[in-house]
């Protein structure tokens, strides 16, 4: 199973760029599953046909901690399996944590199943905290894509990312 991040600042189009390479990868015949990793959680809006999906965190706060993998996973556009972290309530928490709380209750629900060809991580970027580097410091992502344009935001985002990878880079197994 390849396990790919696909980075970038909000609005830079890493959204639109993971669906489309999983849509792609869908119509050939692999299985695929994303997992959005933004607080906006519109990482998998264009796969369920426009509609937002309920996220790994909201669920957790209102159901607690006994849910199953069809609470927080949806299947999409043929067949690909989505799921959104979420985010904390607004002035409370950390984004970056939910990241790593859905991503540990995927593990746990058996979601990385072994039929999956491509799980992809959607990260928004343009936060440094440590909970948006989980995807890297955790060794979930093998490969690592940065989405950006010639704007200077975005370039300061990606140089962000990149030095978080060098970081990391040569502690993951």
């Amino acid at each position: 199973m390849r396990q790919i991040a696909i980075y970038g600042k909000g609005g830079i189009g890493k959204s639109t760029t993971t669906q489309n390479l999983t849509v792609g990868l869908s119509e050939i015949g692999k299985n695929v599953m994303v997992v959005g990793c933004d607080p906006k959680a519109d990482s998998t809006r264009l796969l369920l046909g426009g509609l937002a999906q309920r996220t790994v965190l909201d669920t957790l706060r209102e159901e607690g901690e006994d849910v199953d993998l069809d609470y927080i996973m949806k299947k999409g556009f043929n067949g690909i399996r989505c799921v959104e972290s979420g985010g904390p309530e607004p002035g409370v928490g950390c984004a970056g944590r939910g990241i790593i709380t859905s991503i540990n209750m995927l593990e746990r629900l058996g979601a990385y199943t072994d039929d999956l060809d491509y799980v992809f991580y959607d990260v928004l970027g343009d936060v440094v905290c440590g909970g948006f580097a989980m995807p890297i410091r955790e060794g979930k992502a093998k490969e690592i894509y940065i989405v950006a344009s010639g704007e200077m935001m975005a370039l300061y985002a990606a140089n962000n990312i990149s030095k978080g990878i060098k970081r990391y880079a040569n502690k993951v197994v």
